[in-house]
């Protein structure tokens, strides 16, 4: 019974020849003799010649095994035939070669065309030549491969910055795993506190501009430590120029770092006790004498020396006395704040800058300083003491000037009997006072 709601039209005569000929794809049409030959080709149109290489007259009465070789599936060919014989459409890929011999890789559909009585009189098969597309495929592969298996670390995100690829490099380097940071963006994950606004509005102005981004980045690990990397961002565009994606690639360079840093240190530590060295201490008391002088807050300095030390040296050898040495330095960076710089100031004597310090703090530090390493007692030399002389930073002046106090209060530590602090403040008889120590010289 015909359908009430069907249109009634008829296709113009010639049209559907017309479609099939002008069809993308490959189209072949057989009869439906599965015997030995195989079924026989009674159509094929442009699309179908020009992959295979034959024209039609050269295919018509063939049977498609003429398209077959040496890598053709068997497999596929089985389950092709299991799918015809039982009047299912089959969907498949497989190896075929043209006339010239050369191989190419088709995708196809090939389904039963029935009558009115239900007998499979036919069978159309539409193709496509996949080659190209695997290829790409296969490239594009290899490329993830390759991305996967390089040294440096890349992530690619999309248009809004949110990850989409991550390589085996950046995990190792960050800690993240490509499942933790698909979809996220990068910035909030790695952002380290490091980099002030202006860097970010940087990195963001050269790629609106289309410009790769190149900088030295410090970035957070997921564990939270800090990692450095020479890192370029870059955004990639399509065939109209608009932004589709943004890829970053990154090279560890934290063992340059941590040279520098070292060098750096070697430059100005002293490798004995690790404090800052004369030169460094130098200029460290020059920066806490211009910050005095901007903010007008006081600042104090403190000299200190260990008593007897030639004594030391002569009866126990330089060994005990570099012991004794690096002992009353880590004393000394023990009792003071991350603010203040500890110096060796040469030998056995060392200097504390004291930004923000007023002279009666400053005393009080030297006397606590006094007592700890009075407390101290080496195994071979025993006791140890200490002379200090603690001088405030003057309104006026230079830092030498509170320098040359502090050393001459030292001074006077010594000339009154040692292990004493003695402050820069002008005695009755114009000398430094003693502020405190033993009632007798030691």
């Amino acid at each position: 019974m015909k359908n009430p709601a069907a249109p009634d039209f008829a296709l113009p005569a010639g049209l559907l020849e017309t479609a099939l000929s002008q069809a993308y794809n490959a189209i072949v049409l057989t009869d439906a003799d599965l015997g030995a030959g195989g079924c026989k080709i009674l159509y094929c149109n442009p699309a179908f010649c020009r992959m295979t290489g034959y024209t039609a007259a050269e295919l018509m009465g063939q049977t498609p095994r003429i398209l077959q070789g040496p890598l053709t599936d068997p497999a596929v060919l089985q389950r092709l035939r299991a799918c015809l014989a039982s009047g299912q459409p089959f969907e498949g890929r497989a190896i075929n070669y043209r006339k010239d011999g050369s191989s190419y890789h088709v995708e196809w559909i090939t389904s039963p065309i029935f009558n009115d009585l239900g007998q499979i009189t036919h069978y159309i098969s539409i193709q496509q030549d996949i080659t190209q597309l695997l290829q790409a495929q296969k490239m594009q592969a290899l490329m993830g491969l390759a991305l996967d298996a390089a040294p440096s670390s890349v992530f690619i995100t999309d248009a809004q910055q949110r990850v989409m690829y991550a390589n085996r490099a950046f995990a190792a380097l960050s800690g993240y795993a490509q499942a933790d940071i698909l979809g996220k963006k990068p910035g909030q994950l790695l952002h380290s506190g490091v980099h002030d606004a202006d860097f970010y509005q940087s990195l963001q102005s050269s790629l609106e501009r289309g410009q790769t981004f190149k900088a030295a980045f410090t970035n957070r690990r997921k564990d939270g430590s800090l990692y450095h990397c020479e890192q370029s961002v870059a955004a990639l565009h399509d065939a109209a120029g608009q932004t589709t994606h943004y890829v970053s690639v990154a090279t560890d360079v934290g063992h340059f770092v941590a040279r520098e840093q070292a060098l750096q240190n070697l430059a100005c530590r002293d490798p004995l006790t690790s404090l800052l060295n004369r030169r460094a201490g130098e200029e460290a008391l020059q920066r806490c004498h211009a910050a005095a002088q901007v903010s007008g807050q006081a600042y104090a300095v403190i000299m200190a020396d260990i008593d007897r030390f030639k004594r030391v040296n002569d009866l126990h050898g330089h060994a005990a006395g570099d012991r004794i040495i690096a002992a009353v330095a880590q004393q000394l960076s023990q009792s003071v704040r991350s603010t203040d710089a500890v110096v060796r100031w040469g030998g056995e004597e060392f200097l504390i800058a004291l930004p923000g310090l007023g002279l009666p703090a400053a005393l009080e530090l030297a006397e606590r300083i006094r007592l700890a390493v009075a407390d101290c007692h080496d195994a071979e030399v025993g006791r140890v003491t200490l002379s200090l002389g603690v001088a405030a930073g003057p309104a006026g002046g230079t830092e030498i000037d509170t320098v040359k106090r502090a050393d001459q209060a030292l001074y006077a530590a010594k000339q009154q009997g040692r292990n004493r602090v003695v402050a820069d403040c002008a005695a009755p008889d114009g000398r430094p006072g003693n502020i405190s120590g033993p009632a007798s010289p030691t």
